[in-house]
């Protein structure tokens, strides 16, 4: 090691830190970073970073990774493809999903998913537990033990058929998180409306995969996200409400967080940059495109936009879940398809920072500062990754550092294994060059130097999104329900 102690010295570049934003070097101590300032003595390894600007690798906080959908289709990823795909666009950590179905023990599920992605995986990265098996074993036990083992978040669908949570059991599930010490993330959509809607369209004929949006009506996510938040309060259980699509979700958030609810909210890329319109094609290429909730109008792109600006929404994710436009994925009911039949999601993990940071910061909407504090700060905070998401003394040397002035033409396809990019054509500009994680260079130049396995599991403590406020509705209030303990 140098005589000042530091392996690598990043020197020169404007550094987005947690105090601010300045020109300075950053010294790297093994995994962590141990100074910032002018002038560094220099390191084993020095980094050129003048003219580029040195930021937090960012925190992508919601994708689908090596998981069989709800309909029984595998997606295209492994935790390698996926990840890598990830760290190329200047993703360091990534939360997905152990994906409980129907009959599965969750203990069984989580020790499967994590043996997968120590395997495979080039990100440090967390789980979300998802429940949809939620019987008393799952509820009493396996649930609260695998929260307090590590795994804080949880995550429940309000639809489809064969992982819909009941009102009782998503209670269940709120009270059983809040005893453990977790955050409960949650699919918001009415599941009567989506299934009258989709029937109706089809009985009809009305089968092309634009009629996909028409199935998922506004309305939908509207009385969801109510209903949601009206049980969060009961219970005093803090809620994440996942991608969040339409102007009148994000007013009802807005109203809830300013009455004391401790509710969270993220959207994503496709509702920022993809509208309704973009269904409108002839054939099957909209499958490529379908996600649920679907995209909506350019006014709920602009109250999006305006939602993070003004912190109703704090975290913008990719919601990544790619298949494969053939018959492994998008297609696996055969040729003619209707739009009920056609895997849902799209490949996002490696287009969400470069298009982000095109809009936020080359195109100046939001700013640098936000751009780092909704891609990376904010999901390390809310979902209790400390040592992530931010430049400080201390913290993961998790590092991306962006060329502002290059331009680059998205491509037909990713390094993912979807096989096409929904974004393709766009051209953005700013891009992540040289990305570290944990003071290991990950990516030098555009080339991968991760190797599969190198990413770690990311266990968490309980942080302040997972606490209750405190403030107890009558009903579990024993100074106003006539002394019953409901905890």
């Amino acid at each position: 090691m140098a005589e000042a102690g530091f392996d690598i010295v990043i020197r020169g570049g404007t550094v987005a830190a947690s105090s601010g934003i300045a020109r300075a070097d950053i010294g790297i101590a093994g995994e962590r970073i141990a100074a910032i300032g002018e002038g560094l003595p220099p390191g084993r390894r020095e980094i050129d970073a003048r003219g580029r600007l040195v930021l937090p690798g960012g925190v992508d906080s919601h994708a689908h990774i090596e998981q069989l959908s709800g309909g029984g289709i595998m997606n295209a990823d492994t935790f390698e493809t996926a990840t890598r795909s990830a760290i190329l666009g200047g993703t360091t950590s990534t939360i997905s999903f152990a994906a409980q179905h129907r009959g599965m023990r969750l203990t069984e599920v989580v020790a499967d998913y994590t043996a997968r992605a120590a395997r495979g995986a080039l990100t440090d990265h967390a789980f979300h537990l998802m429940v949809a098996n939620p019987d008393r074993q799952t509820i009493d036990t396996d649930l609260p033990a695998l929260i307090r083992a590590g795994h804080r978040s949880v995550k429940v669908f309000m639809t489809y058929d064969k992982v819909q949570v009941t009102d009782e059991q998503l209670l269940d599930v709120l009270i059983a998180t809040r005893s453990a010490g977790g955050l409960v993330c949650v699919h918001a959509e009415n599941h009567g409306m989506l299934k009258w809607m989709a029937e109706r369209l089809v009985a009809r004929g009305y089968r092309a995969p634009k009629y996909h949006a028409v199935s998922h009506p506004r309305a939908a996510e509207i009385e969801a996200i109510f209903r949601l938040i009206q049980f969060s309060v009961l219970v005093d259980q803090p809620v994440m409400i996942f991608h969040v699509s339409t102007a009148e979700g994000v007013e009802m958030i807005r109203r809830a967080r300013a009455d004391g609810a401790k509710v969270f909210a993220e959207t994503c890329t496709h509702y920022l940059f993809q509208t309704i319109g973009d269904l409108d094609v002839p054939g099957l290429e909209a499958a490529k495109l379908l996600c649920s909730p679907p995209q909506r109008l350019p006014a709920d792109q602009e109250a999006l936009w305006r939602g993070l600006e003004l912190d109703d929404l704090q975290v913008l994710s990719s919601d990544h879940a790619p298949y494969r436009y053939d018959e492994t994925g998008k297609l696996s009911a055969g040729a003619d398809p209707d739009f009920k039949q056609i895997a849902n999601g799209q490949p996002g993990l490696q287009a969400r920072m470069p298009l982000l940071f095109d809009a936020m910061v080359s195109k100046g909407r939001l700013g640098l500062q936000r751009f780092v504090e909704l891609t990376a700060t904010a999901p390390a905070r809310i979902y209790d990754l400390p040592r992530k998401g931010a430049i400080a003394p201390g913290l993961d040397a998790d590092i991306a550092i962006w060329n502002p002035d290059r331009r680059v033409t998205l491509p037909a396809a990713f390094d993912d294994n979807a096989g096409y990019n929904p974004f393709e054509g766009r051209t953005v500009q700013g891009w992540p060059e040289t990305v570290l994680l944990r003071g290991a260079v990950a990516v030098e130049d555009g080339v991968l130097r991760a190797k599969p396995g190198s990413g770690r599991l990311l266990l968490r403590e309980a942080g302040e999104a997972t606490r209750p406020t405190g403030r107890l509705s009558p009903e579990f209030d024993p100074a106003r329900n006539f002394g019953a303990d409901l905890y």
